[in-house]
């Protein structure tokens, strides 16, 4: 940079700069995935810990880490939302009421656009715990 105006200097910095920020951020949001959220109980229930969107070859997951904690529901599922629970997104029964787990994002759903991860008892049509993506 010896010889450089001063003016090109701070062009290079902020130059590069930049593009170490696009290198670092790009693949975590890229999509939605690496977004994190924490639960919080719905309908009087007990939900925690937190869930993270992943991307693994090629596939879309949510996984529940390992600090995740439910008390129990009848029927208990795993699903995506908008500002609001969405059934077109589905991802099965929860398979433990604690611990790390791991669910495929159905395929055509664009998790840009979701900004939750819900616990939803689809028995008796109700909220169990939401976590909000950030």
């Amino acid at each position: 940079m010896e010889g450089l105006p001063m003016t090109s200097r701070r062009q290079f910095i902020v130059s590069s700069v930049s593009v170490a920020a696009l290198a670092i951020a790009g693949p975590a949001l890229a999509g939605g995935e690496g977004r994190t959220g924490k639960f919080t109980g719905q309908s009087n229930h007990v939900t925690s810990g937190h869930a993270k969107l992943v991307r693994k070859n090629g596939k879309t997951f949510v996984e529940l880490q390992s600090d995740f904690q439910f008390d129990g529901a009848p029927d208990p599922k795993v699903a995506l939302g908008k500002n609001g629970f969405d059934s077109s997104t589905l991802m099965g029964k929860l398979l433990s009421n604690s611990g790390a787990q791991s669910y495929e994002v159905p395929t055509g759903v664009d998790v840009s656009g979701m900004n939750e991860v819900w616990i939803w008892c689809e028995q008796y049509n109700v909220p169990l715990g939401v976590a909000k993506l950030n």
